[in-house]
């Protein structure tokens, strides 16, 4: 497994700082905006941003919610000053709070997908204050794993992580010297109070990323996957699939009604 998923971290690197720049320039724009939380994967997109435009070019947004851990608005703190990046902080719990006075029996999830909406609706109206473009930190486990909220942390312009698996990810942070409590401690989206990605998975980052790599890369069946992957029991691999094909409405485009020219012009 860990050749299969090994990366070559310095060419990823000059790769997606490449990325970044092509991108910006032909979209006309030089400041990258991006939600920066303190978790790996944020981290991970604000030195990739430093690299390609600058410290001055790139804005990290703060966003806590009231059950937003300390440790994580430290971290998110740590990266700016280690960058010395622009940095912002803005607490979402007054709007957020408002609204569900309205909807008190509303569950944590639905409360959580709100706080993403709300997160990314403030990076894109900054993106308007500084003329920017924001920048995703989705990676490429979440993304087919549907671990994500549309029209909220999947509502990128450009993510240069949506090729890299979480274990991959991993190997590029530890390549481009993001501080080590960031890279050690467990990935979560902190919607909720104690809330972990792997816990609420089911599975563990890595096992989901070599299943994924053979389901996705390799165009291979459970029972293929199974033969070849002894390390992930059968049940999980089957979890991991379906929750890939579950979440498939997540990776397309809103759909258009195309309506026939028999129709529309008659």
């Amino acid at each position: 497994m860990k050749e299969i998923l090994k990366i070559n971290a310095e060419r990823v690197r000059d790769f997606l700082v490449e990325f970044l720049r092509d991108e910006f320039k032909k979209a006309n724009f030089q400041n990258a905006i991006f939600g920066m939380s303190g978790g790996l994967d944020s981290t991970v997109v604000g030195y990739l941003c430093k690299l390609a435009f600058g410290r001055t070019n790139t804005y990290g947004i703060i966003l806590p919610y009231k059950t937003t851990p300390k440790i994580s608005v430290d971290h998110a703190y740590l990266v700016g000053r280690t960058l010395g990046i622009r940095y912002l902080r803005f607490n979402v719990t007054p709007q957020i709070d408002y609204y569900f006075k309205n909807f008190p029996q509303a569950d944590k999830i639905r409360i959580g997908n709100k706080i993403a909406r709300e997160r990314m609706s403030i990076l894109y109206d900054l993106s308007n204050h500084f003329n920017g473009l924001v920048v995703g930190s989705s990676n490429k486990s979440e993304i087919y794993l549907g671990y994500g909220t549309i029209f909220g942390d999947l509502a990128w312009l450009i993510n240069p992580l949506g090729d890299l698996f979480k274990t991959e990810v991993y190997q590029l942070a530890e390549f481009l010297g993001v501080p080590k409590e960031i890279i050690e401690k467990k990935p979560s989206a902190e919607l909720w109070e104690g809330q972990t990605d792997e816990n609420e998975l089911g599975f563990t980052y890595k096992e989901a990323d070599i299943v994924l790599y053979y389901y996705v890369e390799k165009n291979m069946n459970p029972d293929e996957i199974a033969n070849q992957v002894k390390e992930v029991s059968k049940e999980k691999i089957y979890k991991i699939i379906e929750r890939v094909r579950n979440t498939d409405f997540k990776r397309k485009p809103p759909k258009i009604a195309k309506i026939p020219e028999e129709i529309k012009y008659s």
